[in-house]
């Protein structure tokens, strides 16, 4: 297995592989997202969290809705293991019952959602999160607060609100107005990912003291030109995280077996040979 952190009572894996392109979330273009949506089938995506499970990870991080919910129903009848962190899913009201959905599939820890989480911090909404963390304290399960805004980070640690991690974007994507595309039916368009963000989000990782979970740290394909740029993003994410601290990447293995690729790369830099 990969090198892992503790997450509550559990150890987790350094990297852990992300839903986005299994629920069809590109974040680059519609026919990217199509594409992803096609070559997933049940059987793939079982076929890569299996891959995940021989190659170390033992880790994922999905979206708590229907499609997600049948595909661990089957994974996990037949014999697959890895733990889950659980995404609320915003198309789905009340938020209450969306967390009853969840707990019944088992997952480790659950998060709120992060474009939900920015639009509701950036209405002043703030009760309105507290409230839903506390719906997912009372399941007994890690709490988590997502963002891509390292101010809601530094607002949560200021104010104590109770959570036991983030799930914090290295990209600060919402610097504009954004829904959930499971929400509107289509991607965002023009999203800003810039570079400069990461050394931001990055730093208010450092400063919390609770475990993060990075995500995106490969701008959502902008950083996987080829083998070295992808080594050089989680290169860089694995020296300015905090050795409590993982990665949230998605892996599309329609060309290539990047889950062998990324598990061997993490290998390389968290246990270099001597």
């Amino acid at each position: 297995m990969l090198p892992t952190v503790k997450l509550g009572e559990y150890e987790i894996t350094r990297l852990i592989i992300g839903g986005n392109p299994f629920s069809g979330n590109s974040h680059v273009s519609n026919e990217l997202s199509e594409e992803m949506e096609d070559y997933f089938t049940t059987e793939n995506v079982k076929k890569t969290l299996f891959r995940c499970e021989e190659c170390g990870i033992n880790t994922m991080q999905l979206r708590g809705d229907k499609h997600i919910f049948r595909i661990m129903r089957e994974y996990r009848s037949e014999g697959g293991k890895m733990h889950w962190i659980a995404q609320t899913a915003p198309e789905f009201q009340p938020y209450e019952n969306n967390i009853r959905q969840i707990i019944k599939n088992k997952p480790i820890a659950i998060y709120h959602h992060g474009t939900t989480t920015d639009a509701l911090f950036k209405k002043g909404e703030y009760e309105e999160i507290k409230r839903r963390l506390k719906i997912i304290r009372e399941t007994g399960k890690q709490v988590g607060l997502g963002t891509h805004m390292p101010k809601v980070i530094e607002y949560a640690e200021e104010n104590k609100w109770d959570v036991d991690f983030y799930m914090a974007c290295v990209y600060n994507i919402s610097k504009i107005d954004r829904v959930s595309s499971a929400i509107t039916g289509k991607m965002n368009q023009e999203e800003p990912f810039d570079d400069e963000d990461r050394v931001i989000m990055y730093k208010t990782i450092r400063s919390t003291d609770k475990p993060c979970l990075a995500f995106k740290i490969l701008g959502a394909t902008r950083k996987c030109q080829s083998s070295e740029t992808v080594r050089q993003a989680f290169a860089e994410a694995f020296e300015n995280i905090k050795p409590i601290d993982s990665i949230v990447v998605g892996m599309f293995p329609k060309f290539k077996d990047q889950v062998y690729e990324n598990s061997k790369i993490t290998q390389e830099i968290l246990c270099p040979k001597v």
